[in-house]
């Protein structure tokens, strides 16, 4: 795979959220085919988790993803897990016109949490990739609060919350890694990063069918071998603290693997 050149874009806003961009390119209106994007369009991109699995995965429909990634002043994610984010990708995505990422810099008002509402919101102001005919698009955003939804017992770090979106807090990241003994930030933020990313491939059971028998039922989504991404303690800090080992980041398990590859990845 060549296509690994994170390209920059600028992008119109709304008056509350405002953008810069590390290099000169020009505004967006439209699909990348000087169609306009319509609501229409957009509908392809707001629909349920895992439900365009085979879509990312395979290369029946689109033969090339790009990534939208928007991250908030402050909370840009490492250039190591930016690279090891576009290592999982090639490894498990089938597209003969290979994949592009876009990482931009928004300045938000402050805010001490975020609802998913306050999050498609964002998007919805934000987003200016959309699929079209042979290219899926996915938006993620790093947020600069924590989750509305934590718990006493349960920081999340991240979530997948449409069929190609994703969010990842990666404040609460940054404040996990600074514990003691805990892993590096670039090792959190890229477990979280994977495994949100693998809940659009459909993992587990929720748009890749199971080629056995590995979910966790009491955990929603998530595998049930313990050592894989898909374990569900990597969405929440205190889990995934517990769960790293050896500083590592967690892979897909055999399992998880021949799912994807069922539905059309590699």
């Amino acid at each position: 795979m060549t296509f690994k050149t994170i390209v920059y874009s600028i992008l119109i806003c709304s008056s509350f959220i405002a953008c810069s961009t590390d290099s000169e390119s020009t505004p967006s209106f439209t699909d990348g085919n000087n169609d306009i994007i319509t609501e229409e369009i957009k509908e392809r991109n707001r629909k349920n988790v895992g439900s365009s699995a085979n879509d990312l995965l395979s290369n029946s429909t689109y033969k090339s993803t790009v990534f939208e990634i928007f991250y908030v002043k402050d909370y840009k994610p490492t250039d190591e897990t930016i690279e090891n984010f576009k290592k999982f990708v090639t490894e498990r995505l089938n597209k003969s016109k290979g994949w592009e990422l876009r990482l931009e810099e928004i300045t938000v008002p402050a805010k001490t949490s975020y609802t998913v509402d306050d999050i498609i919101a964002m998007e919805n102001n934000l987003r200016t990739q959309y699929n079209t005919d042979d290219k899926i698009a996915v938006f993620g955003i790093y947020l600069d609060a924590e989750y509305a939804n934590n718990t006493e017992n349960g920081s999340v770090l991240g979530i997948a919350y449409q069929n190609t979106s994703f969010a990842i807090f990666e404040n609460t990241v940054k404040s996990f890694s600074n514990k003691p003994l805990a892993p590096s930030r670039t090792v959190l933020s890229s477990t979280v990063l994977n495994h949100e990313f693998g809940h659009l491939l459909g993992l587990v059971n929720v748009g890749s069918n199971m080629q056995t028998d590995h979910q966790d039922t009491a955990h929603g989504k998530h595998c049930n071998v313990e050592d894989c991404l898909m374990f569900w303690t990597a969405e929440t800090g205190e889990g995934l603290l517990n769960s790293i080992t050896g500083g590592q980041i967690p892979t897909l398990d055999p399992q998880c693997i021949a799912d994807l590859q069922a539905n059309g990845g590699k």
